[in-house]
């Protein structure tokens, strides 16, 4: 981070509620594309699309250095099925049946890739009918089951990502996927997990992305208040059970081609078409940016779960404890691992601050490494969104409940410790 991007950085995140929903103000339909890696900094990238909040499409050029792009496709563009089954072929992986809908979503089974590419290879020559209907490949933790293979590297823009540097350094989950479908497969409407970014690389094939910036999607909404399936079924135009779906604009559409990874802000809620047979890498990610978009959606988490139980206030022991085991349940996390996630970042952008990594250290911590590489700034602009964001919840009702002194450090404490390493690091 330069420190041009570091003054825009502060000019906009001069509080937390700068950033709480994202900032948007795009020219309709318009999707910048960026073509040249050597021209294009992580300044620029910061500047002008984390900051605002805007989604971009980067060329083929940024992927072509990786082993994916190479082993993975066959020389006219397909699905390289044999690489995929010598390499990967015993692995189980989660399948969607995208023709069946259940709760707003696809049912999901666990099969053996190689029984999944049977499946693929025979669908095609059926030209693209089977009975067991299209089934779609998606969300494959391949990273954390085959860290030792040469699939990726993450593009520099992508890096400052503590989403995952949190779920790593607890060695337990991890929001990096591939995804592999046919032509015709698709994904339904939604926004992604916890309202983070995402981006994603086609490695062949070409998707048809349809984008909805933050707040549209709510004139999308039912009479009883739910979003739809699938923004393109023509029961929406019915003003009876969409009655403010006349109001909503048409929704930023991008075509998606092989090679090229399209980034896609917090909080717009989006649906996915695979065109052709498509092979794809996803991460979701959050950082200093959108943490407070993330914080956003907790909130909003936990309340619609007190409304949900709302009955049993005055009857259930522990009834804003229970709602916090819920809330962990049905989102993946609840307020005191938030604030532990919030804890490791901050710890470790200070040892970044403090030069406490020699080489041996940076080399198995490859998140504080990329942090390093980002530069001092931006280790200086996490802690002080840290610190924002951490001012919130300490100050939030329901996390006073939940006897946050007994958290280790205390959010008192550990908010002391990070203000004067900021102080430090700016003398």
């Amino acid at each position: 981070m330069d420190r041009a991007a570091f003054a825009c950085s502060t000019a906009f995140f001069h509080d937390y509620s700068s950033a709480s929903h994202g900032a948007v103000c795009l020219p309709q339909g318009h999707v910048d594309y960026i073509e040249k890696v050597e021209s294009f900094s992580y300044s620029d990238f910061f500047r002008d699309y984390l900051i605002p909040n805007h989604p971009c499409v980067f060329s083929a050029k940024f992927t072509e250095g990786w082993g994916s792009r190479r082993n993975w496709v066959t020389r006219d563009g397909k699905p390289n099925f044999e690489y995929l089954l010598q390499h990967f072929g015993k692995a189980v992986v989660p399948v969607a049946n995208c023709d069946v809908k259940e709760y707003n979503s696809n049912p999901k089974d666990q099969i053996p890739l190689k029984d999944y590419i049977s499946y693929w290879k025979e669908y095609i020559k059926k030209n693209y009918h089977s009975p067991r209907g299209c089934l779609y490949l998606k969300d494959w933790h391949l990273y954390r089951a085959f860290p030792e293979h040469d699939v990726y590297t993450t593009p520099i823009y992508f890096t400052s990502d503590w989403l995952n540097e949190y779920w790593d350094a607890k060695g337990m989950d991890d929001y990096r996927f591939v995804y592999m479908g046919p032509k015709g497969s698709w994904t339904p409407f939604h926004a992604d997990v916890f309202r983070s970014y995402s981006w994603s690389a086609n490695i062949c094939g070409k998707k048809k992305w349809l984008l909805y910036p933050p707040r549209q999607e709510e004139y999308l909404r039912d009479r009883h208040g739910n979003l739809p399936f699938d923004v393109t079924a023509p029961g929406l135009q019915d003003s009876g059970v969409y009655p403010r779906y006349a109001q909503s604009g048409p929704p930023v559409e991008i075509i998606q081609e092989a090679g090229e990874i399209v980034f896609i802000p917090s909080g717009w809620h989006h649906q996915v078409y695979n065109l052709e047979d498509t092979i794809s890498i996803n991460h979701n990610w959050v950082n200093g940016c959108n943490v407070a978009i993330m914080w956003s959606f907790l909130q909003d988490e936990l309340a619609a779960v007190q409304r949900e139980i709302s009955e049993w206030r005055d009857t259930m022991e522990d009834w804003h404890l229970q709602c916090q085991v819920i809330m962990k349940t049905c989102t993946g996390i609840n307020y005191k691992e938030f604030y532990n996630f919030l804890k490791v970042i901050a710890e470790n952008r200070i040892s970044v601050l403090n030069h406490v990594l020699d080489e041996e250290a940076s080399a198995k911590n490859t998140h504080r490494a990329a942090t390093s590489a980002l530069g001092m700034l931006h280790a200086v602009f996490d802690l002080k969104r840290t610190v924002q964001v951490l001012t919130s919840l300490n100050a939030n009702e329901d996390f006073k409940k939940l006897n946050p002194k007994s958290l280790s450090p205390p959010p008192e404490a550990l908010l002391h410790h990070l203000k004067a390493a900021i102080d430090t690091a700016l003398l």
